[in-house]
């Protein structure tokens, strides 16, 4: 039998019991909505617990802190350890295995003015050297420092939104152009207790600065940035302005490092190089801990949600099972004269295999068109079920989260999931209309 003759007596085939065929093409449709719409709400909650986790930091990024919370057992907060990190530590890490670069950062309270306006903001003090490592955004003005050229100030694209002023009545903030406004940068003269008798210390930012682009990563969008060297030599000159006993505690505060940051190859070591770095008496941090339980929560609602999804195709496979059977006994004749007219056993059960795929086939592609008007419909107005379902401590800002996300594989393979479903289901009945006899079967009235 020709492919085009089998698949054309198929059809026929199914055309002719319309209302059974298309009561078991709907169970199928309820089972591949089931499983795509079920799965698609777990990536959904895993994808969204991921970016929103990277708008705090990257997740190859491992931090060594000065002050660490040391931990129970349980996870329950003990007490808080100094670490005091200096270059020979950084040297350690820079040797292990996965780490693709290492910085030390000294961090200070700095203020701006500008005219009657000032803001206060944290300045972190890096190794350019490794400022192309650790994903900083592109810029819209200037560039970032280099060890051959590091005296330049990076001012994250959120860092000049907050300027007040702070002889006004009223506490309202203004934004400030660094491209047109005249701007001095200093240390925070609050800390520590300045010598009357010298000068003050301010740098006017002239075009010795560079701007980040918007990333919505807190981490750089509020703050200011420069080469740890650079900002060594600016800090001394602030010391010299303090008086004799401020001056020794604004020194010795950078004599060890406030943190070390690690950027690792791959997400997937990331927990191998803390395990590395905790050998050496450190305690170390990433968002990839964060995101690991958030991650374990998701999979297993998605294992849940996804075995929901697969009780309902187990029932739609019953059903086309129980179709076929009843097919063949209405069809026990037909398949007699097939035989006599000497149609081979394996076209028999080609025909009932591809009638089974072709109902898993049809459902499945109309299942997955409901399940993207569902997945539509999940994230316009799902948002009050999804909060009353979880908490804060996993989603921190559901406003514009996607609640179900379709990746183009999950229609593909729910489809051919659907189809294997049917032909699998139609195995049987194939099977037995194999063995029917001839003779038998003629000798019928169907």
């Amino acid at each position: 039998m020709r492919i085009s003759d089998l698949i054309k007596m198929g059809l026929r085939n199914l055309s002719r019991r319309k209302a059974r065929t298309a009561l078991t093409v709907t169970g199928v449709i309820i089972g591949t909505i089931s499983i795509v719409v079920m799965i698609s709400i777990g990536i959904g909650m895993n994808t969204n617990f991921k970016s929103q986790v990277m708008e705090l930091g990257s997740l190859t990024t491992v931090t060594v802190e000065r002050y660490a919370n040391i931990m129970d057992a349980d996870g329950n907060y003990v007490n808080t350890k100094e670490q005091r990190m200096d270059d020979s530590l950084v040297a350690q890490i820079k040797g292990l295995e996965h780490v693709k670069a290492v910085s030390p950062i000294l961090s200070a309270n700095v203020m701006l003015k500008s005219g009657n306006y000032e803001s206060q903001l944290q300045l972190y003090a890096m190794d350019s050297a490794t400022f192309s490592e650790f994903d900083f955004p592109a810029l819209t003005a200037g560039n970032y420092p280099t060890p051959e050229n590091n005296k330049l100030i990076v001012f994250g694209s959120d860092s000049l939104m907050n300027f007040y002023n702070p002889r006004g009545r009223n506490y309202t903030t203004v934004q400030k152009d660094i491209t047109k406004d005249k701007i001095t940068f200093s240390f925070n003269p609050y800390q520590y207790k300045v010598d009357e008798k010298k000068k003050p210390f301010s740098l006017k930012i002239m075009d010795d600065y560079a701007l980040m682009e918007r990333s919505n990563n807190w981490e750089y969008d509020y703050n200011v940035y420069m080469d740890i060297n650079y900002f060594r030599t600016l800090y001394k000159k602030y010391v010299n302005t303090l008086k004799g006993e401020d001056k020794k505690k604004a020194m010795t505060a950078i004599q060890t490092y406030e943190r070390i940051k690690i950027t690792v190859d791959n997400i997937k070591n990331v927990t191998k190089v803390q395990d590395k770095i905790e050998e050496l008496g450190f305690q170390t941090s990433s968002l990839a801990m964060y995101l690991e339980p958030m991650q374990q929560t998701s999979n297993m609602l998605q294992m849940v949600l996804g075995g929901i999804g697969a009780i309902a195709m187990l029932v739609s496979a019953i059903n086309i099972a129980n179709t076929m059977i009843m097919s063949i006994y209405e069809r026990t004749k037909e398949i007699g004269i097939m035989k006599v007219l000497g149609c081979i056993i394996r076209d028999i059960k080609k025909l009932f295999l591809f009638e089974a795929g072709m109902i898993g086939l049809i459902g499945g592609i109309i299942g997955i068109i409901i399940s993207y008007i569902g997945s539509w419909a999940i994230n316009k107005f799902g948002q009050p079920l999804f909060k009353a379902l979880l908490s804060s401590n996993y989603m921190y800002n559901m406003d514009n989260a996607k609640f179900s996300v379709i990746p183009i594989w999950l229609p593909l393979l729910a489809a051919g999931f659907a189809m294997l479903v049917g032909i699998i289901s139609g195995y049987y009945p194939a099977n037995r209309a194999t063995k029917i006899s001839a003779i038998e079967a003629m000798k019928t009235d169907g």
